[in-house]
């Protein structure tokens, strides 16, 4: 035989050997695996188990020896073969006894360890329902308060505090889609609304911005569509030809938001639930052309669910191109920024083309505050309305939320300091972006452009929306905001209220608000959802008329009041606005009772 062909008979027989020892190895470990382990087991066996292990380990050793390989590699070859269908043999005859073994344990009075735990797992504590002790704990640590009018002999139900209490209240498409968003549990106002709405109820709900007010009133409205077919009430059109010829669609579902952002981001919320469900839906609000919201209308007969400003609403209903008349779930979301924005005629009108509630109207109003103004709404349109109070119903700052107050000497002090938090914040000149989303308030449209302009002139990544910009602009640039393509965002207030921008880190005023309450509105856009955030406040001369309402905002929030910001004085005026006077906590002219259950 040549070197050439010793070498390769050698080569093989290492090979062999090798692919031996890891099937040996695999063999092992299956029969170990397969092997119970009995508690209490006897001496006896374990004395066996103890010996079986032995074997093994000097089996591993000669296998190890044996690749010491000679000069004559075919006849090694051949014996190797042989040996190895006598250890497999020999393997098949100890696993047959072992199997024998485990059979003989499995009928005896000690269970296997296995099938212990096993049925611990069946039965998660999260699947248990929710009862009175919980619902009262779950209450007090989240600030929540139930009430209803005092003469009321109903309880609201007992809240969700898990999505697994979910299951079987509402189709099994919408739990599939909340286990799809990964969502952990219920956010309070969900947890408190959700049974009530559910169970038929009106609600009134108050909760600061960010806190999930959108799925708290979204999950019930789908489950509503999922369970019922709304017919038009006497008179109604849906079906039929409207104004540019298209038939108009059978619309159930109505939700009216006070802006046009804040009406795009609730419709794209309830779009991340509905797929599965089959429904259409459309989003209406004005700065658009209206033929295309008009074509999304008469082309899609399967639309029943609309989220819309009040002006579009009102418009395209006025005109015949949409039926409001089978509208039987309405929700109005951020109740107190509507009616402060003077929209209260258009939303009584609205909510005059819909069914009734001798009709079977079901009503949810969400709100940050509760005005005198959103009572007498709740009172003219609302039937026994449970209210659920997340926190405060007057309008405080999110303590999770560091507040940080820096008095300049003069405006012109206040975009050079800009520029400098912003390298602080490491959002630094061209070629470094912001680890997290920044958002720059300014107080009006010339202001904004003007910061922006500067801000990008000195190598920052920015865009901005205004009332000056056009829709599809603004939409376009806060699109590449919360995306996280630009990280920074100049805006007017048209941003401080509802809208739901993730992981926005840092709130900078460089000019101070109107009011004070716009002041909380603005810092509001982060630290949502359970999260911390930062807010810094340029504070100037000219804005001295707001220090005391200030200095006592940063006090209810245990914030830090700086010694130049005092040497403004702390004098509050006592304000009531001429149409919506100041804050009341009662649900309506009668006395409200407060819920705890037993």
């Amino acid at each position: 035989m040549s070197s050439l062909d010793e070498k390769r008979a050698e080569d093989s027989v290492k090979s062999a050997h090798k692919k031996e020892k890891k099937e040996k190895k695999r063999q092992r470990e299956e029969e170990v695996a397969a092997t119970p382990v009995p508690e209490g087991s006897s001496a006896d066996a374990k004395a066996e188990r103890k010996a079986e292990k032995k074997r093994r380990k000097q089996e591993e050793k000669a296998a190890a020896a044996s690749e010491a390989v000679p000069a004559n590699g075919a006849a090694v070859v051949a014996e190797d073969e042989a040996a190895a269908a006598e250890a497999k043999k020999r393997r098949k005859e100890e696993k047959k006894a072992a199997k024998k073994a485990a059979k003989a344990v499995e009928s005896s009075s000690a269970p296997p360890v296995a099938s212990t735990s096993a049925a611990a797992v069946t039965t998660p504590t999260s699947m248990a329902p929710t009862d009175a002790a919980a619902a009262n704990a779950f209450l007090t640590s989240n600030n929540i308060t139930l009430e209803t009018l005092e003469d009321s002999s109903d309880k609201p139900p007992l809240p969700f505090l898990s999505f697994a209490e979910l299951r079987g209240k509402v189709s099994d498409g919408i739990c599939d889609e909340l286990d799809r968003l990964k969502f952990t549990k219920p956010t309070p106002i969900q947890a408190c609304c959700w049974p009530v709405l559910l169970s038929g109820k009106d609600v009134v709900g108050i909760a600061e911005t960010g806190s999930g007010k959108t799925f708290a009133f979204g999950v019930p409205a789908l489950q509503h569509l999922a369970t019922t077919t709304s017919a038009p009430a006497a008179g109604g059109k849906a079906g039929k030809k409207g104004k540019k010829g298209g038939a108009t669609p059978n619309v159930s579902v109505l939700v009216i938001a006070p802006t046009r952002e804040l009406a795009k981001q609730t419709h794209d919320n309830l779009l991340m639930l509905a797929p599965s469900l089959g429904f259409g839906s459309v989003c209406l609000f004005g700065g658009v052309p209206k033929y295309e919201q008009l074509n999304e209308l008469s082309g899609s007969p399967q639309v029943r669910i609309v989220v819309g400003t009040p002006g579009r609403v009102l418009d395209l209903a006025r005109e015949g191109s949409l039926d409001l008349s089978g509208v039987d779930y309405l929700t109005l979301d951020e109740a107190d920024r509507m009616l402060d924005k003077g929209f209260e005629p258009d939303i009584r009108a609205i909510l005059g083309m819909c069914k009734s509630h001798e009709q079977g109207r079901h009503t949810s109003m969400f709100s940050a505050t509760w005005p005198p103004a959103v009572r007498g709404l709740a009172e003219t349109f609302m039937r026994d309305p449970v209210r659920v109070t997340v926190g405060s119903d007057e309008l405080t700052a999110n303590r999770r939320i560091s507040q940080r107050v820096e008095v300049l000497e003069d405006n012109r002090a206040k975009e050079r300091r800009l520029q400098a938090v912003l390298r602080e914040l490491g959002a630094g000149p061209r070629g470094k972006n912001a680890q997290d989303k920044i958002l720059i308030f300014a107080l009006y449209k010339k202001e904004a452009s003007r910061i922006e302009e500067n801000l990008k002139r000195a190598g920052f990544a920015v865009v901005a929306i205004h009332g000056d910009m056009t829709q599809p602009q603004r939409m376009a640039n806060l699109e590449s905001f919360k995306s996280g393509a630009t990280p920074l965002l100049v805006a007017t207030d048209v941003a401080a209220r509802g809208l739901d921008i993730p992981a926005v880190t840092t709130v900078i005023n460089v000019t101070f608000p109107l009011t004070a309450d716009e002041y909380v509105h603005r810092i509001g856009r982060t630290g949502r959802a359970g999260k911390t955030g930062v807010s810094i406040t340029f504070f100037t001369q000219e804005d001295k008329a707001h220090a005391g309402e200030l200095q006592k905002i940063l006090r209810d929030a245990d914030q830090e009041v700086p010694e130049e910001l005092k040497a403004f004085g702390g004098t509050i005026k006592k304000k009531t606005h001429s149409a919506y006077g100041d804050h009341f906590r009662e649900l309506a002219p009668g006395k409200a009772k407060k819920i705890t259950f037993d």
